[in-house]
């Protein structure tokens, strides 16, 4: 049975949400892993629900689909509220942007680490656009998913040249919180 790690990344519509799931599958798919992904919005895309899930594995793929997370991240305190609950016990991880979220203290038995990623995407960019490239870089940081070397590629491919240089920049400044968060 092949080693299957389940992702899903969630807020609202507008926040990156789904790039940064396409950004994560594809360094997968540099990696040489099996990717199965899906996006989904609510009735409106800016403002609304969104979520993007990535499936990673080492073999074939049998159900494309998420069953439980083993890693959450949230954007939005109305996604927080909605997935906390779908992800594995004791060893699922939620990472959450913590100037937007405010975490359960009790009923969860996750590990959960709060990024100050739209803060520091204002505070050191000047763009909030970029928050979801740097809870993308804190996550990758944390959890090994994948290498940095298969996320800068793949922002190289997908994101346009015009904007590169301010999604590198926004990387870096997750692998940098990653670290202070796990050494």
């Amino acid at each position: 049975m092949p080693e299957i790690t389940q992702v899903r990344l969630s807020g609202f519509g507008g926040q990156g949400i789904v790039l940064a799931g396409i950004l994560l599958g594809e360094a997968g798919v540099i990696e040489g892993k099996y990717i199965a992904g899906s996006n989904s919005y609510g009735a409106q895309a800016r403002g609304s629900s969104c979520k993007s899930e990535v499936v990673f594995s080492d073999g074939p793929i049998d159900f494309p689909h998420l069953t439980t997370s083993d890693i959450l991240v949230a954007m939005s305190q109305g996604a927080y509220n909605i997935f906390c609950e779908d992800v594995k016990e004791k060893s699922g991880l939620i990472l959450f942007d913590q100037s937007q979220v405010i975490p359960r203290k009790e009923g969860l038995n996750h590990i959960q680490m709060g990024i100050p990623a739209t803060e520091y995407a204002l505070k050191r960019l000047k763009n909030k656009q970029v928050a979801n490239i740097i809870l993308l870089g804190a996550l990758i940081t944390i959890t090994k998913i994948v290498s940095l070397k298969a996320i800068k590629k793949a922002i190289r491919n997908r994101v346009s040249k015009r904007f590169q240089g301010l999604n590198l920049k926004a990387l870096q400044i997750g692998i940098e919180l990653g670290r202070r968060l796990h050494g």
